[in-house]
């Protein structure tokens, strides 16, 4: 999508000239910072570069830079860790990337009450570092290291959402600058209320179009007494998927349960160095509770899994195995690319009722090897949420074709089985088209909101709403 040129008066001029005053060499025109920060990692990003960046540090910072961008139309498109697939970060209409990278400080952590108050900069893997000597953790893991801002704007969630939730079900609390400066603060310490609308949700997938979330107040875990992790290969993805539905149905509290395709399989395994794993659909699995629990938890999955014809069902309890399976698994994105040097990558994702996972998945696979793409599937089955990732040649326009057909078909196929364009990668403006299909005229609804809260349109435009400023 090219930029499309709305500005002719000198606004932003004026606007840049304000936030150098404000922010003096925090705000940056290099060419080589915005172009970091024009683009995800996903296939999108065709866009210029943003004008310029700020590095914010505090949350009033926050609010005193969109006051200046609000005062002279200026958009502004937040930034955490630029990890983002749907090409969240692109300064689609030109205007300021707002830089929160700086804002990672741990305010508080009460043991007591099972939460902390972090700040929109903080990453999950700092976060939890910071846990550890506490006994405590925070569940929700996407593949990349993302910052928690980031994850709450995308209703992040990843491979322990079966278990623990998404960030839906882990934010107490926020506190968010609008788009005209104001700073409110939603929900609360409180584990329930029923004072009022819920801000904290509206504001929890917003993907920065409706205001900048700058601090989050979460909810935590304590580190399990056991944990074991198991990996079982199966014949077939239909028997891998059958028995994740029956896993789940008869209430066994796995904590994670990952599939992987063959495809993917392959890759780990020369990425990842798993020589003593197959290249055939295979389960990952990861149990947390007492240490009882965990022997009754992998005995009873072990017997569903045999009786789909699932072996070599493996377990152990050593930190070291675990941390090599589940970072394999972490890395199946790099695995993969690692498939075909100088690829476009196009991760995708839906998610259905699990009881239609098995139909959903098997589809699309034979979608993908009817087109003769190269594309992986992983998933978290659990939830009944998995991702294709198209290998693409980027001088070949055909294959983005091709890839571009299948996405849609996915798609389609999941919202008729009652599921979602996307389980957890978000909308910003490659899926703006599903989201229609999904919604219909609740669309307007989140249209109204929009209006309501950034009248002028400068909340990261172009994403979620499909309109020109």
């Amino acid at each position: 999508m090219a930029r499309q040129v709305v500005h002719q008066d000198g606004r932003h001029a004026v606007a840049l000239g304000e936030l150098r005053e404000l922010l003096g060499d925090r705000l940056s025109e290099a060419m080589s910072v915005r172009d970091h920060h024009g683009h995800g990692e996903g296939h999108h990003g065709h866009s210029p570069p943003p004008d310029a960046v700020a590095f914010a540090q505090s949350t009033d910072e926050v609010s005193a830079i969109m006051r200046i961008c609000h005062r002279h139309d200026m958009p502004v498109i937040p930034f955490g860790t630029g990890t983002s697939l749907e090409g969240h970060v692109e300064a689609l209409f030109g205007g300021l990337s707002l830089d929160v990278s700086g804002m990672n400080r741990v305010v508080e952590v009460s043991p007591g009450d099972l939460d902390c108050l972090v700040e929109a900069g903080v990453t999950r893997k700092q976060l939890n570092s910071d846990l550890r000597d506490l006994g405590l953790f925070f569940p929700v893991d996407p593949g990349a290291d993302a910052s928690i801002g980031g994850m709450a704007a995308t209703r992040a969630s990843g491979t322990n959402a079966v278990r623990y939730g998404t960030m839906r079900e882990s934010v107490l609390g926020l506190t968010v600058v609008l788009a005209d400066g104001r700073i409110i603060r939603t929900g609360g310490r409180a584990r329930k209320s029923s004072a009022g609308y819920d801000l904290t949700r509206l504001f929890i997938g917003s993907e920065g179009t409706l205001g900048i979330i700058t601090e989050i107040r979460l909810r935590l875990f304590g580190i399990p007494e056991e944990i074991s992790s198991a990996v079982c290969a199966f014949p077939s993805i239909e028997a891998a998927v059958d028995t994740v539905i029956e896993t789940i149905q008869i209430g066994i509290p796995v904590a994670r349960i990952e599939l992987l395709d063959p495809i993917q399989m392959r890759a780990c395994i020369e990425y990842s160095k798993l020589q003593d794993m197959e290249e055939v659909p295979t389960l990952f699995y990861e149990f947390h509770g007492s240490a009882a629990g965990v022997r009754e938890q992998s005995g009873a999955a072990q017997e569903i899994a045999e009786s789909f014809g699932g072996k070599s069902f493996r377990w152990t309890t050593r930190p070291e195995d675990r941390n090599r399976l589940w970072q394999a698994r972490h890395d199946a994105y790099f695995a993969a690319l690692s498939m075909r040097k100088g690829c476009l990558s196009w991760p995708t994702d839906v998610c259905v009722p699990i009881s239609r996972l098995a139909e959903c998945i098997r589809e699309t696979h034979a979608d993908i090897a009817e087109s003769g793409l190269l594309a992986p599937i992983v998933g978290h089955v659990g939830d009944g949420n998995f991702h294709v990732q198209y290998l693409l040649d980027p001088n070949d326009p055909a294959e983005l074709e091709k890839a571009q057909f299948l996405n849609k078909r996915m798609v389609r196929r999941a919202l008729a089985m009652g599921g979602t364009c996307t389980g957890e990668h978000g909308i910003g403006f490659g899926k703006i088209g599903s989201l229609a299909e999904e919604h219909g005229e609740g669309l307007s609804v989140m249209a109204a909101i929009k209006d309501a809260l950034d009248p002028t349109g400068i909340m990261n435009p172009g994403k979620i709403i499909a309109r020109k400023r």
